[in-house]
């Protein structure tokens, strides 16, 4: 996730973010990574806010957890495009900690969706180009 162009969100970790254990929950590792997948998407014009317009719905979100995180502090989330297929694309972000190591790896697919007719589209060909250009 270096070379080629991301998205890159610095988020603070909240006091609210922490377990029993001290240490950021599970659950808001998946925040980390809708935020970013939401910086994305505004992006690339792809809202989610208008339920009457094209945007998109998440059709699966995985995380694969490496370092815990604590309070206080900043995260770096940095996302880039792994896949585009006719109606979706998956996203990979890596969560990083204020010492430069990775956290977590995180997926998302997401599907471009029609909130008004409820169905998926295909991608054209100039949200393709958009989408690719974080590749």
């Amino acid at each position: 996730m270096g070379d080629q162009r991301d998205v890159k969100l610095i988020i603070k970790i909240e006091w609210a973010d922490l377990d029993l254990f001290g240490h950021v929950n599970n659950v808001a590792f998946f925040r980390y990574m809708q935020s970013a997948r939401i910086a994305f998407c505004e992006g690339i014009g792809l809202s989610s806010m208008h339920e009457n317009q094209t945007s998109f719905m998440v059709a699966s979100s995985h995380c694969d957890f490496k370092k815990p995180l604590r309070y206080p502090g900043d995260i770096l989330v940095q996302s880039n495009v792994l896949w585009v297929k006719n109606t979706s694309f998956k996203l990979g972000h890596a969560i990083i900690n204020g010492s430069g190591e990775i956290s977590a790896l995180g997926e998302d697919v997401l599907v471009v969706f029609d909130h008004l007719n409820k169905v998926k589209l295909p991608i054209t060909d100039s949200l393709r180009e958009s989408i690719s250009s974080y590749s």
